[in-house]
């Protein structure tokens, strides 16, 4: 039973160690390009830039009102509407 184990053991370590060695290396390719990469936040400082100029603002108010189309409604009334619902009701 010994012997049993040890030949086990002893081709489970063939079996990895073989594994390992005879793994082909990659072929050379082109080099991937580095990761660019961004701080989270970005501080813009604006303490040494002196800006100038006048505040203008309007005189008055404009207001744009849309004039009304006369075109005939979309909306039509159902004639025989009351009809139905009394239709309807006497049909529970």
């Amino acid at each position: 039973m010994a012997s049993r184990s040890g030949v086990r053991i002893a081709a489970l370590a063939l079996a990895v160690a073989g594994g390992t060695a005879a793994a082909p290396e990659p072929a050379p390719g082109p080099k991937p390009e580095p990761r660019i990469e961004y701080e989270k936040k970005t501080i813009i400082n604006f303490d040494d830039d002196t800006i100038q100029g006048d505040l203008t603002r309007p005189d008055g108010e404009y207001v744009e009102a849309r004039r009304k189309v006369g075109h005939s409604s979309l909306i039509r009334i159902r004639e025989s509407w009351r009809e139905k619902v009394k239709q309807a009701g006497s049909e529970l």
